[in-house]
């Protein structure tokens, strides 16, 4: 069956999620955190996912904002950043995180082509719609779906029928692209056809389910998107 529906992770893959602590370090007076933008950077990654899988876990479920704030609290205290300056800087770029810049051609040819277009993301509403609106690429979006919608973060199986339900097609009509592994492994064991985007050029999760298809970047997803 021939895909109709391409559908993005958020965060990390149409949506740099190194932007906010790289910009800080670059901003004049900000040496010291320059010296450890990467070392925050990383471990706020780190442990927002950490705590969405946590949180999924034991059922205490809070919005993807909240998980990011407490994530930088805790990025900021291992590295002695503890500035309440720095902290609201970080997160108000984090509203409005930069896209890779191969995000707007790349979400307009796969509209030039026909197919339905959106985002799967743990993140809520409102953090959505400040990315994807900095980002101008709305109009290439046909919605922005969030875990909000049902109340518990990836990779609950719920989550991924939210493309389904919403678009009214099967699973094997869907190409979802992620630049998380253990998210695309669990799209791909939902039933969708898979993408995952590995700018890092990591090794393969050991887990069930590998994706179709691994790519350095989303450059080439309307073209993939026409051969699976």
């Amino acid at each position: 069956m021939p895909i109709t529906t391409c559908v993005f992770d958020a965060y990390g893959t149409l949506f740099d999620v190194n932007a906010a602590a790289r910009s800080v370090a670059a901003e004049p007076g900000q040496d010291a955190f320059a010296a450890v933008w990467e070392e925050v950077s990383a471990h706020w990654r780190a442990k927002q996912l950490q705590y969405t899988w946590i949180r999924a876990i034991t059922g205490r479920h809070v919005d993807f904002w909240q998980v990011t704030q407490d994530g930088l609290d805790w990025a900021l205290e291992k590295t002695g950043q503890t500035h309440p300056e720095l902290r609201e800087r970080l997160l108000g770029l984090y509203f409005t995180l930069a896209a890779y810049p191969e995000v707007p051609d790349m979400l307009t040819a796969l509209k030039t082509a026909g197919m339905n277009t959106a985002i799967l993301s743990n993140g809520s509403p409102e953090m959505l719609n400040g990315a994807v609106d900095s980002a101008g690429i709305g109009a290439v979006l046909d919605d922005s779906l969030s875990v909000e919608a049902v109340g518990i973060f990836k990779p609950d199986p719920r989550i991924y029928q939210l493309v389904t339900d919403r678009f009214g097609c099967n699973p094997d009509e869907v190409l979802f692209v992620s630049s998380n592994g253990w998210d695309a492994t669990s799209a791909k064991a939902y039933g969708f056809r898979v993408l995952w985007v590995n700018r890092a050029g990591e090794p393969l999760d050991r887990l069930p389910d590998a994706p179709d298809v691994i790519a350095p970047d989303l450059t080439n997803v309307p073209e993939i998107a026409g051969q699976l």
